[in-house]
């Protein structure tokens, strides 16, 4: 275990305690096992406690995958620290294993001497021949180079709970709550959360709540009575500025972001969706906000959902409309439209492995391209990306701020790594959240040769550029709409040559006129070599620059929010470094717009395999990458 600076005590007759700065834990098991639910109650404990913490579901894309496989297994990683952390953690500590697949679906991650909890009951002979084993990994010696606590979680929990009336069966449901209370005990961590969560999520079913309760109990006692856990640990709080704070996951936070940005802009939120993993969490999540005129449309497909947010977007609503890669496909006809139209319209992209379905429940970078150039004629659209779980919130409201000022569709690069990652956010006070106010087109806003006022759909505001945003059935003020042509000024159908180039010319300087702030580099140490990421490796990037920087290599670090257009200063940030490398998980998309527009010679590093960059991977890489030269 990482145990930095421990230190240790004991008390008479109970076990030895050892403070640690921080700890990886994995749970896995069968994907009904519950894990993903164990995690977010771990985690939900941890926030409480006040770590800093990241956390790493994993599951697969089946409803319910073949049990007792290894394509069957689910794992939940959660990092706490009393220090800031970024990553979930490169390797875990603790393997808490449910069966055998879990087991050996992870085994390879841990460094040796981790702890490793295995539920012995599901040990049997045709579990382990089910993934290759030959011989029992807890009695053929392969285990020696951990730390293995073999128990009996499904006998242990099917006893706490013999006093209840259930069968069998339903008591071996509640095996993930007592591997909870084991851990809980472990790690110090709070339990009446938990209880109270139990007895909410079982209201209606109280005898049910009573045996989970009972079975996190009981978990929680055999870590204190049995031999076999000689020690607990301990991991203090993380000092944090002051606030309220939540844990959060991005989804949840980009959520809560379009709902403060329509309050903010004075606008009634619009989502038209289709569910797609992973995105379908922000429909759930904003289809319980009717009290804050969320408005949530669950359509027949994705270009209806599309369609929907647009007509929206034209009747006056902050409109969204959220989807993960193969929906981005589908919709490119209407973001075209909503570019002919001049509308705010927000895209949510929930970024997964692909192409075509793909890996529906794994994560990736690589619809940049697709969001930036992936519809037909010169239809650019702003693009903007989180970098953490907790940053949705506030690119949430960046993305809305320039589709509102500007009048142009926005994609929102997020991915699956941030959708389903949490990590604790500091609750903003209204005060600190941009003023978004929208003006509406009132009255008529030009004059002809013969002194008539009239109203010109396409007269533009001269510092953005952006147009009239006239909600329909405002006196005077009809035009109108459609995908062909528009004659500048007056919007009417236009084939003429000369007017369509000045119109795609003036959509185009549009987007590139946006305010967008410069980026920041931070560089300690006057390198000369630059690590250039976007979006969600921005953790593992920064870890991985930490852990360089401690080591005495000097290496410069710049992260990028804004990739259309990018920052005006871009250009002169790279200027000023021999060498830049670019890590995504993808093959190359940003470093191939970096290289075109200016001209650098960017090394790309690059991952597809559906899962997060490690930190030392990538300290690994950007060492060699360093001393290359």
């Amino acid at each position: 275990m990482v145990s930095t600076g421990a230190s240790a005590s004991r008390a008479p007759g109970t076990a030895e305690v050892r403070r640690l700065d921080r700890v990886i834990i994995r749970f896995a098991g069968d994907s009904g096992d519950g894990m993903q639910l164990t995690g977010d109650r771990f985690t939900s404990e941890t926030a409480s406690f006040g770590n800093d913490l990241s956390t790493l579901p994993n599951f697969p894309a089946e409803i319910r995958a073949p049990a007792g496989t290894l394509p069957g297994v689910s794992s939940f990683q959660l990092h706490f620290a009393d220090h800031d952390i970024l990553t979930p953690g490169d390797a875990p500590d603790v393997l808490v294993a449910m069966n055998p697949a879990a087991l050996k679906a992870n085994i390879a991650d841990l460094p040796r001497g981790a702890e490793i909890i295995v539920n012995t009951d599901e040990f049997t002979k045709r579990a382990m021949q089910k993934v290759g084993y030959d011989t029992s990994p807890l009695e053929d010696g392969s285990l020696d180079g951990y730390h293995l606590h073999p128990v009996p979680l499904t006998t242990l929990t099917v006893e706490a709970l013999k006093e209840f009336d259930l069968t069998r069966k339903e008591a071996e449901r509640s095996k993930n709550m007592f591997a909870l209370g084991l851990l809980s005990w472990m790690y110090h961590r709070p339990t009446e959360g938990t209880e109270r969560w139990l007895k909410t999520k079982f209201a209606r079913k109280p005898e049910i709540a009573a045996a989970n309760i009972a079975a996190f109990r009981a978990g929680f006692n055999f870590g204190e009575t049995t031999e076999d856990f000689a020690v607990s640990y301990e991991v203090a709080p993380a000092a944090f500025p002051a606030g309220t704070y939540r844990n959060i996951s991005g989804n949840l936070a980009l959520s809560y972001g379009l709902i403060a940005a329509a309050r903010q802009a004075d606008l009634p939120l619009y989502l038209g969706s289709y569910p797609i993993t992973p995105a379908s969490d922000i429909l759930h999540e904003l289809s319980r906000h009717k009290n804050f005129g969320v408005r949530t449309f669950q359509a027949e497909d994705e270009i209806a959902g599309i369609g929907a947010a647009l007509g929206a977007a034209f009747g006056g609503s902050l409109a969204v409309t959220t989807t993960s890669g193969p929906g981005v496909a589908l919709k490119s006809e209407t973001i075209g439209l909503a570019v002919s139209l001049e509308l705010p319209l927000l895209i949510i992209d929930i970024q997964r492995g692909g192409p075509s379905t793909g890996l529906p429940t794994k994560t990736e970078q690589a619809d940049l391209l697709q969001a930036m150039y992936g519809r037909n004629g010169e239809a650019p659209v702003p693009v903007v990306a989180p970098r953490t779980p907790a940053d949705c919130f506030d690119a949430a409201l960046e993305a809305a701020r320039i589709a509102l000022t500007y009048r142009t569709p926005v994609f929102l690069l997020s991915d699956g790594y941030l959708a389903n990652g949490s990590e604790p956010w500091r609750v903003p006070e209204q005060t600190e959240l941009p003023d978004l106010t929208v003006r509406f087109a009132q009255n008529f806003n030009h004059v002809l040769d013969d002194g008539t006022e009239v109203f010109w759909p396409y007269k533009r505001d001269p510092e953005t550029l952006a147009r009239p945003w006239a909600v329909p059935g405002t006196p005077g003020l009809e035009h109108r709409i459609g995908g062909i042509e528009k004659q500048d000024g007056t919007g009417n159908i236009s084939y003429d040559p000369a007017n369509h180039d000045l119109m795609v010319r003036t959509r185009q300087a549009k987007t590139d006129g946006i305010d967008v702030p410069d980026i920041e580099v931070d560089d300690p140490d006057g390198a000369n070599t630059l690590v250039l990421g976007w979006g969600s490796t921005y953790g593992p990037i920064t870890a991985a620059v930490r852990r360089l920087r401690a080591a005495g290599e000097p290496i410069a670090q710049a992260h990028l929010r804004h990739l259309n257009p990018f920052p005006h200063n871009l250009g002169d940030v790279l200027a000023r470094y021999e060498h830049v490398v670019v890590p995504e998980m993808n093959l190359g998309q940003l470093a191939t717009l970096i290289r075109a527009k200016y001209l650098v010679d960017a090394q790309s590093y690059n991952q597809v395999n559906g899962m997060p960059f490690k930190a030392e991977q990538l300290a690994t890489a950007l060492k060699e990458a360093l001393h290359a030269h």
